[in-house]
């Protein structure tokens, strides 16, 4: 193995090694005791459920990771990337299209492997512990929908990328980086009125307490709304959400039916606070801007390793004619993927500081404290959220802290404002 092939194995077997050390800290970590915050909120049975809950999803996680592991690494050693290249080669296509069966057949594959696993998880775990709303004809057509929208929308993108590289020269990385960040923004305003709805119903909350209870808190804090809408959630699943979409003049609020049958009209309005604090706080426009900005960082760095032979070599690729740039894609996202593990770290603990922060805002605007940590009570135990994950599976896996952390946060910010 060259150096490349080195920097690839051991990422992909620290970063499987670390998960698992994470997942059995996490697991030993579960406590048989229901936090005094609970109490009166979980029965012993519910909270029992929980962590079975949290356990069976751990072991299948882990089993699930450790397949994909083996199957990646069988192919690579195999040969799998050079055959599959020669095989595409031979039909003949043009380069773009040669390029787009290469990955599309890698994606497929992928896919028709991770199917039995979305099946079982669907059906076994989220049905055995009383979430699963999927029917056979609904998950079909989510499966083919989805398909469809890769198709319609990706493969263009890919493709404009795929020749921009080609054929653009240098500094092809910088016309990808504008393609791409011109079609991030546009995908924002698109998808709430044109993507979504293929796969929910958004109907409009009806007049009642809730929406003016949402409408005089958004006048309140200067936030315009372009409409708030009942999404059937349950049509998937019992479990409760709520979102906010859009940009700008065509901000939504979607909340799911299931919330709305499970939460008070105060508690509601505390979520949503929290969710358009997350505006106000400019955290949307900070996460966008450090995507935009990574998007363009890994572009530029795409573009000096393409060039380079050696990668092709780590994946046993035959290049005696041309280096096969679709491929090489593919071969740099394996070998930057340490780099994106830290960069996910790091944004996951920026995306909790901004949790906390949205926390604060909504307690300070609505004086619902003891509302919002309802809310966040209720939250859980209807999700069988585990309540007391272990600090370093936290560390690696989480973008919100837990919740009794956020309880203790909350609490806290309310008595600050009450001294004020």
């Amino acid at each position: 193995m060259n150096i490349y092939a080195v920097i690839i194995v051991s990422a992909l077997l620290i970063d499987h090694v670390l998960s698992f050390i994470a997942d059995c800290l996490n697991l030993k970590h579960l406590s048989g005791e229901l936090p005094a915050e609970f109490e009166g909120v979980y029965d012993a049975d519910q909270y029992q459920k929980s962590q079975a809950y949290t356990r069976m999803n751990t072991k299948f996680g882990f089993i699930i990771s450790t397949f994909n592991l083996a199957v990646t690494l069988t192919f690579w050693f195999a040969g799998g990337f050079n055959w599959l290249d020669m095989l595409v080669r031979s039909w003949n296509l043009p380069f773009i299209w040669t390029g787009l069966c290469y990955v599309g057949i890698l994606m497929g594959f992928r896919f028709l492997l991770g199917l039995p696993f979305s099946i079982y998880g669907t059906f076994v775990i989220e049905e055995k512990f009383g979430f699963n709303k999927t029917t056979p004809k609904t998950f079909i057509l989510d499966i083919i929908k989805g398909l469809a929208l890769s198709l319609v929308i990706c493969g263009p993108v890919f493709a404009a990328v795929l020749a921009l590289f080609k054929y653009a020269g240098p500094p092809a990385w910088l016309y990808c980086w504008i393609v791409t960040t011109v079609f991030t923004l546009i995908l924002q305003y698109i998808a709430p009125t044109w993507i979504m709805p293929l796969f929910n119903k958004f109907e409009p909350l009806e007049e009642d307490e809730l929406k003016d209870k949402i409408l005089s808190y958004a006048d309140k804090v200067n936030y315009s709304l372009a409409g708030i809408f009942v999404m059937d959630g349950s049509r998937r699943s019992t479990k409760s959400n709520a979102f906010f979409t859009g940009f700008g003049r065509h901000k939504r609020i979607a909340l799911f039916d299931t919330l709305i049958e499970k939460h008070s009209a105060d508690e509601l309005l505390t979520i949503l606070a929290h969710e358009i604090g997350h505006y106000k706080k400019k955290h949307v426009l900070i996460g966008m801007g450090i995507s935009i900005l990574h998007m363009g960082i890994v572009f530029y760095l795409l573009s000096l390793f393409l060039s380079q032979e050696a990668l092709f070599d780590a994946f046993l690729m035959d290049h005696n004619d041309y280096l096969p740039i679709y491929a090489g894609f593919l071969f740099f996202g394996m070998l930057y993927s340490p780099v994106e593990m830290l960069l996910s770290i790091a944004m996951s603990i920026v995306s909790r500081r901004h949790e906390y922060q949205a926390d604060r805002f909504a307690v300070k605007t609505t004086n619902l404290a003891e509302a919002f940590i309802s809310a966040l009570k209720k939250l859980s135990v209807h999700n069988l959220s585990n309540l007391r994950p272990h600090p370093f599976y936290v560390f690696l896996n989480y973008s919100h802290p837990p919740v009794l952390q956020r309880i203790r946060a909350i609490r806290e910010s309310a008595e600050t404002a009450e001294m004020k």
